[in-house]
């Protein structure tokens, strides 16, 4: 029996040597700070900051779907109080993990109420692009504020 104690603590000590170890190994140099916050940012699916800037610019709407893993953000039909003749729903998507225009798509749709109700209707290309912007701008601005903190 005290063979077999002696095997188990010897077995138990060289175990935590080997722990020890591989901490103190760990330890001792800093990393160097990286003079940059990432363009590329993938604890989600796509880029954080594209998809905290497109949900930051339209939190005003109501939202039927956001996927962060697929990068895909639906809003429902919004009725500014300003215009209750017209409606727009948003669809954004976020293609890429990089920071980058090409990485942005949104597409809108527009009602107009005639006759009790609503129709289809064009969209301008100006208003998805001024969205696009938009976004790409918080989304660069997230990013400056990661490099400054």
């Amino acid at each position: 029996m005290s063979r077999l104690k002696s095997s188990l603590v010897l077995r138990s000590a060289t175990a935590s040597l080997l722990t020890l170890t591989m901490l103190s190994a760990c330890g001792g140099k800093e990393r160097p700070q990286a003079d940059l916050a990432a363009s590329q940012v993938t604890t989600i699916g796509v880029n954080s900051y594209l998809w905290r800037a497109s949900l930051d610019a339209l939190s005003f709407m109501p939202l039927t779907q956001t996927d962060s893993n697929g990068g895909v953000i639906l809003t429902d039909w919004y009725v500014n109080p300003q215009n209750p003749g017209e409606r727009m729903k948003i669809n954004v998507s976020i293609l890429d993990q990089d920071l980058r225009a090409d990485a942005l798509r949104v597409a809108a749709s527009r009602q107009v109420a005639q006759n009790g109700t609503w129709v289809d209707a064009p969209v301008k290309a100006a208003t998805t692009q001024k969205l696009e912007q938009i976004i790409l701008t918080k989304a660069r601005d997230l990013r400056r504020g990661a490099i400054t903190n």
